[in-house]
């Protein structure tokens, strides 16, 4: 179990977007990620800990591609919100300010892609001295094997991954 401080702990859920939750993914789909992440936001909510919530833009473009918001009913108010222009969240982003505005130091992440925008914004969150937790059934990537590759050999060197069940949220 992992228990977690909500006075220095934020849940950072990267790029759930209805057009990166429509991809094919795995080892689960868009779909699950959504769910476990929603569910995460609550948990986080309730006990007064801090979500942040990534979507990308592409840069250069007067008017983004169909599905570039965060999906319907993810975000609420209170919650911080985050355009990234990058694969990580923290490159030219106000993230580290946001998060060190409320006192955060650990980050859970979870999101898609495992391997990409989750584990560069790992890569930027340790840079920055943040202590990170990955929750291993609340991401997915566009292969099994790149997921599995990110969750077995990258990012315990980053932090501790877990599933969303062995999160201990004070009540």
């Amino acid at each position: 179990m992992t228990e977690i401080d909500a006075q220095r702990t934020a849940l950072v859920l990267v790029d759930l977007m209805e057009r990166v939750v429509a991809l094919p993914l795995a080892p689960r789909s868009g779909d699950e990620v959504a769910a476990a992440a929603a569910e995460l936001a609550r948990a986080f909510r309730k006990a007064g800990a801090p979500v942040a919530l990534v979507r990308v833009e592409r840069p250069g473009l007067a008017e983004q591609p169909p599905g570039s918001g965060l999906l319907a009913g993810l975000a609420e108010p209170g919650d911080i919100e985050i355009v990234k222009r990058s694969v990580g969240a923290f490159h030219g982003t106000e993230l580290d300010a946001r998060l060190r505005e409320r006192g955060v130091r650990t980050l859970v992440l979870a999101g898609i892609a495992t391997n990409l925008g989750v584990e560069s914004t790992a890569r930027a969150a340790v840079d920055h001295g943040y202590e990170v937790v990955f929750v291993e059934d609340a991401m997915s990537a566009l292969t099994a094997e790149e997921h599995r590759a990110s969750v077995a050999l990258d990012m315990p060197r980053l932090g501790t991954v877990v599933t969303a069940g062995a999160l201990v949220l004070p009540e």
